[in-house]
């Protein structure tokens, strides 16, 4: 049996163009790659930006294939390999050059007075008042109350995650090796009337997060995971915790986090 390969890619001309390039190469090399996606796969290609790279694990499900990124969008955190170093990405695969990266997504429980619905996030999943608005929230961390929160919202991210928004609203960049998630406020209100952590809050991968908004002052609240947003209206509470799924990043033996954190952002 031939050796299976999906490639996903963007709308984006230059990543259509090195998709199609890309499959002529490992054709002529003996792989198949499939015109729709294959689970029996021992590989997935994702051509495009980081976005094409959250898109591709959330649309087939968080698929047990380790999957790697050719970059044609802007920042590219997720996307190793630059289209002009394609030709070294496959000798490397081929020579079994490379390792694999496990992250863990974070998983929310949100119950409201009907139901729980459960969502995954890769990056982080926000908690915030919709329509902007204020919101006023009580945070607690393994059953032990921590703050009631005033201000924008939180953020809880994963390690992969603390790069992306996270790193925007002024959390810390911690490297995906460690096993944590971080709590960052999202423009905290810290007065005489509301007192807010305005600082990020790190915890061990095994706690669990529980936040519950105040009917006094709001009654629908906006989820955003990976950059995804919902809506729900009469949320009792959301339950925050590391994931048992895995995620499985291929990477060349040659990639660094923290060199890459210098080549991305400094």
């Amino acid at each position: 049996m031939k050796k299976i390969i999906n490639i996903t890619y963007n709308d984006y001309s230059e990543s259509i163009e090195t998709a199609k390039k890309l499959k002529e190469k490992l054709t002529k090399l003996g792989f198949y790659v499939p015109d729709t996606f294959s689970y029996d796969a021992q590989l997935i290609i994702c051509i495009g930006g980081d976005g094409s790279f959250l898109k591709t694990v959330r649309e087939f499900g968080f698929p047990d294939i380790p999957i790697v990124g050719i970059n044609t969008g802007h920042l590219g955190f997720f996307q190793d390999i630059q289209t002009h170093e394609i030709d070294e990405f496959i000798n490397a695969y081929i020579n079994n050059e490379y390792f694999i990266q496990y992250i863990n997504p974070i998983e929310a429980s949100i119950c409201t007075r009907k139901s729980c619905i459960e969502t995954l996030g890769i990056n982080e999943i926000v908690i915030k008042g919709d329509k902007s608005r204020t919101v006023h929230l009580n945070i607690s961390v393994d059953n032990n109350f921590i703050e009631r929160f005033s201000g924008d919202g939180v953020l809880i991210s994963t390690p992969v995650g603390s790069t992306a928004y996270n790193y925007s609203a002024g959390g810390s960049i911690v490297d995906p090796k460690l096993k944590l998630m971080q709590i960052t406020p999202l423009a905290p209100i810290n007065t005489n009337a509301y007192r807010s952590f305005t600082s990020s809050i790190i915890l061990s991968s095994d706690s669990i997060v529980e936040v519950s908004p105040e009917y006094r002052f709001e009654n629908s609240i906006l989820i955003v995971t990976d950059g995804i947003e919902y809506r729900f209206n009469e949320i009792v509470k959301i339950v925050i915790q590391t994931s048992e799924i895995s995620v499985k990043l291929l990477k060349l033996k040659n990639g660094e986090f923290w060199s890459k954190v210098a080549e991305k952002f400094l």
